[in-house]
């Protein structure tokens, strides 16, 4: 067998909490949505399901699988993450409608007296639709972005595991608020029209295209930790290019392919 196949084979993390919360959350939600079902069966109901269960597995792949373990060996394998993270986990979880499923799941007396007041609470309210506005969604989104791949911060990030938890938990988080307002995953209207998701996914992928061409063309390594330490024949600099491209053709198509299937819907 290949070094490379091996390694690939036994680099899971697996981490015992983490895969525990995610079959915790996953149980939730089929026991809402089974719960849902009995009340009002919708043709959406098994896509929501399959494309909320998805978006676990794709979570559990970016934080557990090897892609975790060679992120400090090679910038592809950190990029391939970061784009599970940002760009695909997100929008599969909302394409669920997540909401009343896990609070149908959870216990009732629970969600009546413990969850209720605090989800009516009309504060929190405010911060949500606020948070989830494209211009703030689209702008935490950016900002997150960018910081976090600033050399030295990044680099941090490689250093050190808590502040390399802080950037996944960045890249997740505001990729969950900036797909929001495109999948609108709350019932009833929603706040902001629809045409509001194009621009937003537009300027995504500008933003993905800038990004991964300043990987390809630089003309200078990025992250000098990864000249240091090297697990293949690739050199740096290809490791980088690898990178750049991973993040500019399949990001372009996670931007281009909903943003098409939009405007059809609205002409």
């Amino acid at each position: 067998m290949s070094p490379v196949v091996n390694a690939a084979l036994t680099s899971w993390t697996l981490n015992p909490g983490l895969i525990a919360l995610l079959l915790a959350i996953a149980a939730v939600y089929v026991r809402g949505w089974v719960r849902g079902r009995r009340l009002l069966r919708g043709e959406k109901d098994p896509f929501r399901l399959g494309a909320f269960l998805a978006g676990l597995v794709i979570l559990f792949l970016a934080t557990e699988s090897p892609l975790d373990t060679f992120d400090s060996l090679f910038l592809s394998a950190h990029m391939a993450q970061h784009l599970l993270l940002m760009m695909v986990a997100p929008p599969f979880l909302l394409l669920g409608h997540p909401m009343l499923p896990l609070l149908r799941g959870l216990p009732r007396t629970f969600v009546k007296e413990g969850l209720g007041p605090f989800l009516s609470w009309p504060l929190l309210q405010r911060v949500l639709k606020s948070l989830t506005a494209p211009p703030v969604a689209l702008l935490a989104f950016t900002v997150s972005t960018v910081v976090w791949h600033l050399p030295r911060v990044y680099e941090l990030a490689l250093r050190s595991p808590s502040w390399h938890g802080a950037q996944h938990a960045s890249f997740f988080w505001t990729g969950i608020l900036f797909w929001w307002p495109i999948v609108q995953p709350m019932p009833g209207k929603a706040p902001w029209p629809r045409w509001t998701a194009i621009p937003m996914l537009l300027f995504g992928d500008i933003l993905n295209t800038a990004l991964s061409a300043f990987f390809v063309f630089s003309g200078r390594l990025l992250y000098p930790v990864y000249e240091t330490v090297r697990a293949s024949q690739m050199g740096p600099r290809e490791d980088q290019i690898a990178a750049g491209l991973i993040m500019w053709v399949p990001g372009s198509i996670i931007y281009i392919v909903p943003a098409f299937i939009i405007v059809v819907r609205l002409v």
